[in-house]
């Protein structure tokens, strides 16, 4: 049986209540597929040499394979998945959308791609009104706990999980298979060929970058620096290449979620562009350092529950870290309709609180600030239950109620 997600409960709210199609974007080997094959009716996968035959021929002979030529007492749910590869394919799907799907349609459309959907959105979108996005993570603490969909408090009540579910996670990461397997071997050898795929094939399809040996090396450092601030002209001196090279080459590895980027956050945006970014690994797991793995596990739990509250259409949310011109630095902030929410600083052994949590609250005047230590043991209390001041929580804990 299916290991439940939170991606079920959401695709179900999606087709229940929308005409629009469903784009799930997401890192490769992330559950995508799987997750949306339990509820189509029918899969068309541009991979499958068949299928791209009957894609290219059009959508009346898509029409024609699904069964949308034969009496139906609900509408079909039709999966494409990988249509991103056609470059064609926002012509195909308008075409496909405009004659069976929309209000009152015969058929439900969702569309998955390993490489992030929205990168292909450049110029005019033919698409727009037709489909919403949605942004698949893997495992957390919270999806684990309770794979449903938020409440309308948004937070929600604290839950444990299973000792051997956390250790799961944090040593094998949060990617379907490997957490699942729980099998060291295994994780290695996965790792090992997703990061190979990625950067051979991946890379390759979407950028056309031919010097994969310096891209390979760059990944390497990358992978190191997890939580750290990038200093582009450094890293291009190590790699041996420019540092327009660099920010490129980082940016299509964004694209293709191997990791993501954090900028400082002010209020005044533009200034938050010339501050250099902190890198993330998307897979915390394969970071060595124990500090470095705290705060990236941590940095990924936190940008699941921003984008998915995004996706849900529940507010204006984003991630940033803080940092001043005396060098006080927070970790993380999240920023809901424009102003500071919660802080959090991210540690993994349980610590005396940092300085800098009390001085960025008072001065953000957020209502919330966390120093999250993901040694420490569950307390069965809520975090967001007490505004004000700075608190010690455990990571159990405060990730159990985003998402």
């Amino acid at each position: 049986m299916a290991t439940p997600r939170f991606y079920d409960h959401l695709l179900d709210e999606h087709f229940a209540g929308n005409r629009q199609m469903a784009f799930v974007s997401g890192p490769r080997q992330v559950g995508k597929t799987t997750t949306c094959r339990q509820q189509a009716d029918a899969y068309v996968n541009w991979d499958n040499v068949d299928h791209r035959t009957r894609i290219l021929a059009g959508p009346k002979e898509i029409a024609s394979m699904v069964g949308l030529d034969r009496l139906s007492a609900k509408p079909l749910l039709v999966l494409f998945d990988e249509l991103h590869k056609f470059s064609r394919w926002k012509e195909f799907l308008k075409g496909f959308f405009d004659t069976y799907g929309g209000s009152g349609g015969q058929v439900r459309i969702a569309v998955t791609g390993s490489s992030r959907l929205d990168v292909y959105r450049r110029g005019g979108d033919s698409l727009m009104g037709r489909y919403f996005l949605y942004r698949m993570h893997p495992f957390t603490v919270a999806e684990i706990a309770a794979p449903n969909l938020p409440p309308e408090t948004i937070v929600r009540p604290p839950r444990p999980i299973a000792d051997d579910d956390f250790d799961a996670l944090w040593l094998h990461g949060g990617f379907p298979e490997p957490f699942l397997r729980r099998d060291s071997r295994f994780t290695n050898r996965w790792r090992s060929t997703r990061s190979a795929q990625l950067l051979r094939e991946d890379v390759r399809e979407l950028t056309g970058v031919q010097q994969l040996d310096q891209l390979e090396i760059m990944a390497r450092f990358l992978t190191e620096r997890s939580a750290e601030q990038l200093v582009f002209g450094n890293l291009a001196g190590q790699v041996r290449i420019s540092a327009d090279t660099v920010r490129r080459w980082v940016a299509a590895l964004s694209n293709l979620h191997l990791g993501f980027l954090l900028r400082p956050w002010f209020e005044n945006v533009s200034r938050s562009l010339r501050k250099e970014p902190k890198w993330y690994l998307r897979d915390w797991a394969a970071v060595g350092d124990v500090g470095r793995r705290a705060e990236t596990f941590i940095a990924c739990h936190l940008l699941k529950a921003v984008e998915g509250w995004n996706d849900l259409g529940l507010g204006t949310f984003s991630l940033g870290y803080l940092r001043d011109k005396h060098k006080r630095e927070v970790d993380f902030v999240v920023v809901r309709d424009g102003k500071p929410w919660f802080l959090v600083e991210a540690k993994h052994d349980d610590a005396a609180l940092s300085p800098a949590l009390a001085h960025f609250q008072q001065q953000l005047d957020a209502p919330f600030a966390f120093q999250a230590s993901v040694a420490a043991d569950y307390v069965d209390a809520d975090c967001f239950a007490s505004p004000g001041r700075p608190l010690a929580v455990p990571a159990r804990t405060l990730l159990s109620q985003l998402l």
